[in-house]
């Protein structure tokens, strides 16, 4: 049977993959911060998005450059990757809005919507569901939201004051951008030319009742890889799933 909407989901997609990830060092020395592999799998972090996107659906994916753009480039030059890759190296710093604009101007379908992420995303949750959301909503644009783990053991009390539980990190209150999205093809005419689209694109289509969060699935495997900490995370929750 036939999906009918298979038709209205991206096929193409932008990875944001020009951090300096100072906070990552020493490990981005030398690569940029997708280029770090996850311990235990021999693969970086953009071909384990690459190959999540492949599965999703993408054919095509636009990877933004830049710091030590050369590094990444001459990774997907010589890999054999699942989906067709453009660069794009920045010239000059454009902030994360106009840099995500100019890397969009790349797509082969310029009037056929999008997904992107954050270059440092590690994730597996179905983006044909967030896509599918999106359409439901006539949302120009959807953020996956997800619920982190606070790294720090939580204490609940009574009203009395007495302690009566210990929570081995909870998952935060709040929701927050995943950094992942889904993004109509007139998205990418709202974005700045200069600038930062989440203090700018954001807050005006979230006023205009255009903006929508899809929350990714309980169970589904969600991590920013920030630190050092989240690469010995990982690994170890790798070996937990037996993958």
């Amino acid at each position: 049977m036939s999906d009918p909407n298979a038709a209205s989901r991206p096929v193409q997609a932008v990875i944001l993959a020009g951090g300096q990830g100072s906070r990552l060092r020493p490990y981005t020395d030398d690569r940029p911060k997708p280029m770090v592999e996850i311990p235990g799998t021999g693969t970086p972090i953009i071909g384990h998005q690459l190959t999540w996107l492949a599965e999703e659906g993408v054919t095509d994916v636009v990877v933004s450059c830049g710091h030590l753009a050369d590094v990444l480039q001459n990774w997907l030059d010589s890999a054999d990757l699942p989906v067709r890759v453009t660069t794009v190296v920045e010239t000059e710093p454009l902030g994360r809005g106009g840099g995500l604009r100019y890397a969009a101007r790349h797509l082969p379908h310029p009037d056929r919507p999008w997904y992107a992420t954050n270059g440092d995303i590690w994730t597996r949750f179905s983006l044909r569901d967030m896509a599918d959301f999106h359409a439901e909503r006539d949302a120009v644009g959807t953020l996956a939201l997800a619920r982190p783990r606070i790294p720090w053991g939580a204490v609940k009390t009574d009203g009395f004051g007495r302690v009566t539980d210990f929570i081995e990190a909870p998952p935060v209150t709040f929701e927050v951008n995943a950094g992942v999205y889904v993004f109509s093809a007139e998205f990418a005419t709202l974005l700045p030319e200069r600038g930062d689209h989440e203090r700018t694109t954001f807050p005006r289509l979230a006023r205009e009742r255009r903006l929508a969060g899809f929350p990714i699935p309980q169970g589904a495997y969600w991590r920013a890889i920030d630190t050092a900490k989240d690469l010995t995370e990982a690994a170890r929750e790798l070996a937990a799933m037996g993958r």
